[in-house]
């Protein structure tokens, strides 16, 4: 049996190169990409992917937010993390949203592979040095993981809005996309706000890239 395929990352070298590798392997064929994570969850809905290979920072939606969305409307299909954070909260927050494997950038070919197949038999699956952090932070309680990051405490919608904050969408283009009126655009950003002790774009910019959010 066939294993399909979507590749979610917004560099395109980085789709096409993983696109080259996974078609050369027996078993697996690459049904579509996409550049961001808006673009991800339309596309899984439209190909019905057995597996979705996902980054994290994305513009438009993120990879947490994207792995949320398709695990609410299609949880039949694997979502691997592939990318380039290692810390606890990025795995757990990853895991919780749905995802079932984690997986980081410059890893083997090999165990992208051995990710997707084992997904798509119904396990879960991180790396070798995924393990070693969860060993090193969690098991072995060598620090205590903060478990306390601030964007745990927003809703999705919460963070769907900061993300397009911080890339500079205007009110109109968050109420056209998310089907909401203006005003409740200015409800969510307010409240995100105080839920994170910010009073301008500034500050919501440094909170979203030092937590993956976004990389711009």
């Amino acid at each position: 049996m066939t294993i399909s395929v979507l590749i979610a990352d917004d560099h395109t070298i980085v789709r096409e190169g993983l696109s080259s590798l996974l078609n050369l392997v027996e078993g697996i064929t690459v049904v579509g990409d996409a550049a961001d994570g808006r673009m991800a969850v339309a596309e899984t809905q439209r190909l019905g992917p057995d597996v979705v290979v996902m980054d994290i920072a994305m513009p438009e939606l993120n990879g947490i937010g994207a792995t949320e969305q398709i695990y609410r409307v299609r949880p039949a299909t694997g979502i691997v993390i592939l990318s380039i954070y290692s810390s606890l909260d990025h795995i757990t927050t990853a895991l919780k949203a749905g995802a079932r494997g984690y997986l980081l950038k410059g890893s083997a070919s090999g165990e992208v592979v051995d990710a997707i197949r084992a997904i798509h038999a119904g396990q879960f699956y991180l790396s070798r040095e995924i393990v070693g952090v969860v060993i090193k932070e969690y098991i072995l309680k060598e620090h205590v993981p903060s478990g306390n990051s601030p964007l745990s405490h927003l809703t999705g919608r919460e963070r769907e809005i900061l993300q397009m904050v911080v890339e500079g969408k205007s009110n109109a283009y968050m109420a056209e996309i998310l089907g909401v009126t203006k005003v409740s655009v200015e409800v969510y950003r307010s409240r995100l706000m105080k839920k994170l002790g910010t009073k301008d774009r500034a500050s919501l910019l440094s909170l979203a890239v030092q937590h993956g959010l976004t990389t711009h």
